[in-house]
């Protein structure tokens, strides 16, 4: 019999929640790279004898991945400061065998720029990173141009966004890194949660400017190759991929079809849309909705080497939840006057509120049309079903983001955590739930899907509040890789959990130079940065914090009684991928971090 440990049983017998308790831990003080070279070989000997042990088809999380390296430095007898060291080197030999079977011009070499020499570096910069030379002054252009002479894609460049994107849109199936140990947390959960192959050399230090790292291990890691391994662990990438296809060019048009090919303002209102449909978003509600019907028949896509092949049907129903999505953002956009979506001017700035309006209502018939284009092949049961689902969810939507408009201009601005609950229940929830629903109905039988039908929506309901609460904590976080404004919910005088929470437990005088604060019109960056410590006086992010692992923990039971077993493995990674923190908030934010723009004015309240 194996030993192999399987998830979410780890090899120390403890879960990754009940070892964390929080998600939203500091990190600092486990991100400590051993300065002894033997030291370093000795944590990588020993992670490759543990590593036989555990179940090889069995992805893991980051939580579980920081208990295993817990385990294996006691067994070293070594100190736990070098825990996300330990995760790296656990991480890349579970992966190893599957980089070294990608081909090398399927694979990516992921250079960091401070490995540059930064005295004298001749390289400019492009839009992929830095242009490097071959001039000897330090070791970037060896391992570029050995890995280019094998065949590799090589980027000099930080961050896990744009190597997530190209791995989506389908260039390269492996990846091979070298970073610092806080790049390399950042890319554990949205790189291999997802299933794809990656190894990475950390760096000897995080200074960010000519930094070192073991020459001989970024080489050997390079010119890794070996057959295709027996068992290969569970990947998402193909599903993801496939998700991504179905909005970009020919996919878009072959699946939905253009009517309006013509000059013109109709040819032109078809196109606004169809525009809007390939840009940006993660499309994970087509993801989930491939996802499950993929589960549903067996999870055969989760073990391929190659895309899965879905029935048109299928795809034009994740396509459908995915236009109903982008419709929700343009009215979204206009009802909070934002500025920017996907890092570029909002559409109704672009093209005047009216087309925008008349866009995103264009997106929702074109939705249905969709549907009801394949009702014949669902069959009228599944058909009915699925439309009475999808419209379900739209009053939902709609009654969330009600609510909260009107609470804006509302006389009484009382709000209770269970309202700001109540919001997020209807906002996000529904959204997940249809495309998860879509998946399961299209893909099992109705007698399976009618037990399922309650576990799907319960499930999708904390889910989605969990969410939500995520959101309001990350709120108050500058994004480093997206630049994004922190306190944007503040601006935008929404009523979030946060607001709540503090509402309830400040004196009267506090509570209400808070929502005055909120009110307001232009702001200076200190209006933020008051908020945050209101917030804080509050107690607010911990027992938002709180929340949210009770959420979470409600998503995680329910998935646990889910049956087939390819549907509960999709429940945990969307636990696991959905709810992604930042690290949490300090007890005081300097104001410099706070950056602030002008706040959206609330509506003169209404008796």
């Amino acid at each position: 019999m194996s030993s192999a440990v399987s998830k979410p049983q780890l090899a120390n017998g403890l879960t990754a929640s009940s070892q964390n308790g929080s998600s939203r831990t500091k990190t600092a003080q486990i991100k400590v790279v051993p300065q002894i070279r033997a030291d370093r070989d000795r944590i990588r000997e020993a992670a490759k004898v543990f590593v036989a042990t555990l179940d090889r088809s069995q992805t893991f999380s980051k939580d579980e991945l920081k208990v295993m390296a817990e385990e294996l430095l006691r067994r070293l007898d070594m100190g736990l400061e070098h825990t996300g060291f330990t995760s790296v080197i656990i991480a890349n030999e579970f992966w190893r065998e599957q980089v070294q079977a990608v081909p090398f011009n399927r694979r990516l070499l992921l250079l960091p720029h401070c490995l540059k020499h930064a005295e004298g570096c001749p390289a400019d910069y492009d839009e992929f990173g830095l242009d490097c030379r071959k001039c000897g002054a330090c070791s970037v252009a060896d391992f570029k141009g050995k890995a280019e002479d094998l065949g590799y894609k090589v980027l000099v460049s930080e961050g896990t966004p744009i190597v997530l994107k190209i791995i989506v849109s389908g260039h390269v199936d492996a990846i091979v890194g070298v970073a610092c140990l806080n790049v390399l947390e950042r890319a554990i959960d949205k790189i291999l949660l997802a299933g794809i192959p990656c190894i990475a050399t950390p760096l000897l230090s995080s200074n960010c400017k000519s930094t070192s790292v073991d020459d001989d291990w970024v080489m050997e890691m390079i010119q890794l190759q070996t057959p295709a391994p027996v068992v290969k662990p569970r990947t998402y990438i193909h599903l993801l991929r496939a998700a991504h296809g179905l909005c970009e060019e020919p996919e878009l048009t072959r699946l939905a079809g253009r009517s309006r090919k013509g000059a013109g303002t109709l040819g032109r209102n078809e196109d606004l849309a169809y525009e809007w449909m390939e840009r940006g978003g993660k499309r994970s509600r087509p993801f989930i909705t491939l996802a499950a019907y993929d589960a549903m028949k067996g999870g055969e896509a989760t073990k391929a080497s190659e895309a899965p092949l879905f029935p048109d049907p299928v795809k034009r129903a994740a396509l459908a939840i995915e236009a109903f999505h982008k419709a929700s953002l343009i009215h979204d956009d206009i009802e909070d006057d934002d500025a920017y979506r996907y890092g570029q001017e909002t559409l109704h700035k672009r093209i005047g509120t009216g087309p925008a309006i008349n866009i995103g209502d264009y997106l929702v018939g074109w939705g249905y049309r969709l549907l009801a284009r394949d009702a014949s092949a669902h069959g009228a049961e599944a058909a009915s079903d699925l439309l009475a689902r999808f419209s379900d969810a739209h009053v939902k939507l709609a009654e969330g983001q009600g609510a909260e408009l009107l609470w804006r201009q509302a006389a009484d601005q009382s709000l209770s955590a269970l309202d700001a609950l109540r919001i997020y229940a209807l906002k996000t929830s529904p959204a997940f739930e249809a495309a998860l629903y879509a998946g399961v109905r299209l893909g099992g039988e109705a007698e399976q899907v009618a037990k399922l039908d309650k576990t799907i929506a319960e499930f999708s309901k904390n889910l989605g509040i969990a969410f939500q609460i995520i959101n309001d904590l990350n709120d108050f976080i500058p994004d480093e890789d997206n630049k994004l404004v922190a306190g944007q919910d503040v601006l935008a005088a929404r009523p979030t959990l946060l607001l709540a929470l503090a509402l309830e437990t400040l004196p009267a005088q506090k509570g209400q130079e808070l929502l005055s604060l909120i009110r307001g019109g232009t702001v200076e960056g200190a209006v933020v940065e008051r908020v945050h410590t209101l917030y804080s006086q509050a107690k607010v992010f911990q027992r938002a914090e709180k929340l949210l692992q009770k959420f979470r923990a409600k998503a995680e039971a329910l998935a646990d009684e889910v049956e087939p077993q390819p549907l509960r493995e999709l429940m945990y990674y969307l636990v696991d991928s959905v709810l992604q923190s930042k690290e949490a908030p300090e007890e005081s934010v300097p104001a410099s971090s706070l950056i602030t723009l002008p706040l959206l004015p609330m509506q003169q309240p209404v008796a």
